[in-house]
Formats: structure tokens, sequence, C-alpha cells
């Protein structure tokens, strides 16, 4: 018996004849001639080395050994063609497994509806979703922990690809009580003196610098009298009286209690200063679901042009 030889057309020709039980139906059913049908089949009995069907002149029966083979041949070719279409899907993009990290805030700016759009177009990827800071996010992203995620002024990282999705301002938060909180918008510098609870340098270095530069241009370093690791929680200690702030606008939304959120104004001649969503995944990438994702998101966040809360 020699089974390497048999080939996919072999158990489409026999799967056709033995449902018609007619060589000449089977063949116009394959849109062939008979005779290179009838000759397929018996290099097919050849290979198996026995009988698959019973021929008279008047009748095609299939054998013990065909009546088995049908419903395998059956079995077979509806495995081949699902095995097609996971690959295709998986070629595609459109299933496997994506982790994709994030960092806080992006759940405050259009990441949830990117998400819920991602998963409605693509319900079969398993889609495993998990919250870091910027700094331990990118240690995972480069060790292949995580597929794809979001940054908060992450920067140039060696090995990965970033490029900024969002745009937005920083914005001052004071506590209802504070001398400023009936201002609209106020200077940085009218923050020199005050206490700041802040996120610890630790989380993300290039934020970090990134938001005490609003300070630098106006000539101090903010006086970091207590760290958190989230911003729901800085804002609540805020809140509470235990210092001001300075945060990405999307912050914001937060609404903490006996909390106020003010616009930063530029003074003459000081630089506006901006902080980034950013999307990254390693710089080797070429998955499909990985590059799938990426597209959507530049497609939700409108590429980062122009978005402001």
């Amino acid at each position: 018996m020699n089974l390497s030889s048999i080939e996919l057309r072999h158990l489409r020709y026999f799967i056709a004849v033995a449902e018609e039980l007619h060589f000449g139906r089977a063949a116009e059913r394959l849109h062939m001639a008979q005779p290179p049908l009838s000759q397929q089949i018996r290099r097919l009995e050849e290979l198996l080395g026995c009988a698959l069907f019973l021929r008279t002149s008047r009748e095609v029966r299939l054998t013990a050994a065909g009546e088995e083979l049908l419903e395998r041949s059956r079995q077979t070719l509806r495995k081949i063609g699902d095995d097609c279409v996971a690959a295709g899907r998986i070629g595609r993009g459109e299933a496997g497994t994506l982790r994709v990290g994030f960092i806080g805030s992006g759940m405050l700016t259009a990441l949830p509806r990117m998400l819920g759009r991602y998963r409605r177009r693509y319900p079969e990827v398993d889609l495993q979703l998990r919250e870091f800071s910027t700094a331990a996010l990118v240690q995972d992203l480069r060790n292949g922990v995580v597929d794809v995620g979001f940054l908060r002024d992450a920067g140039p990282v060696e090995g990965l690809h970033v490029e900024p999705v969002f745009t937005e301002p920083f914005i001052a938060a004071v506590s209802k009580r504070h001398r400023l909180a009936e201002q609209k918008s106020i200077s940085p510098r009218s923050l020199r003196d005050e206490p700041f609870v802040l996120f610890s340098r630790t989380y993300g270095d290039v934020a970090w610098r990134r938001t005490v530069a609003v300070c630098e241009e106006h000539g101090y370093m903010p006086n970091v009298v207590q760290e958190a690791p989230q911003w729901l929680t800085i804002m609540s200690l805020v809140g509470a009286g235990l210092g001001v702030t300075i945060a990405p606008a999307c912050v914001a939304q937060l609404k903490v209690a006996n909390t106020t959120c003010l616009r930063l104004r530029n003074t003459r001649g000081s630089t506006p200063h901006n902080t980034h969503l950013e999307l990254a995944y390693r710089d080797t990438e070429k998955r499909p679901i990985v590059l799938a994702f990426a597209a959507m998101a530049r497609q939700v966040f409108g590429k980062g042009a122009g978005n402001r809360v």
C-alpha cells in the first residue's frame, strides 16, 4: 500500500463516484471526461490494494471498503477545509491570541472605544488585556510578554516601534479649597511654592521628565511630597489637600470629589508642553494580528493628528 501517492483529488473523484454511483454523472459533476475519471479511481484502488466499487453492466455499488472510505474521505476534506479557513484567519489577523498592555490614563481616551470596536471586528481573537506602568510595559514588550501596548511618553525605545496616536495638553489639579480653585486657567509659575503629588519617576522616566519640564520652564522644580501609582489616587490626594499636581488633560474626566482641574496658560516666550499616548510593538513585528490591531488604533485615534481632550 503506497499511501504517500494518494492525492486530495483522488478523494474528491472517489466521493463524486460514490455519491452518484454512476461514472458518467460523476464525470459531468467534476467537469471532466469519463475515461480519465475511471483511470484515477482504478489508480486509487491500486494504491489502497482493494476494490472500492463493484461494477456490473447495470450498476455501480460500493464495497465495504468503499463505504468506510467514503465517510472518512468526507471527514478528511472537511478537516482540510476547516484547517485552511483557520490558517487564512490567522494570516489575515482575524484569529489567534493578542496580548495588549496599556497605561491607566489610556482608558480616559478613545482607547476603550477602540478595544470595543476591535473585539466586535475580530470576535475570534483571544484579546488579553493588562494594565501596566509605562516602564513595566516597555520591558514586557521588549521581552515578548506583551504583543502591543499603549504607553505614556515613552519616546524612542531600542527594539520597539513607538508612535504617538493621541496628543493632549497638561492641566493643573488643585483642591477645591485651594486659593487658585476659582481660576479658569493659571500659569505653571503659580504652583512654584506648592507641595506636589506625582507618580514616581520609576513608572516612566520620559513621562516624569516631560511633566516636570512644565515647572522647570518657569524656573523651579516641583516639591514632590507624596508619590502615588495611579491618577485616581493622585487626584484623590489632591482633593484631600495634600498638594497639587500636573496631569494629562484626560485625567479631568475622573471628576474626583473636592478636586478642581485648571487649564495651564502659556506665558509669552514659553514652550507649549504636550503629552502623548503612544502605540508600541516590537520593531521586528510582522504578524498580521498585531499589524491589524495597530491599523485599527491609528484609524480610531485619527493618527493622533490634532487630537485634544
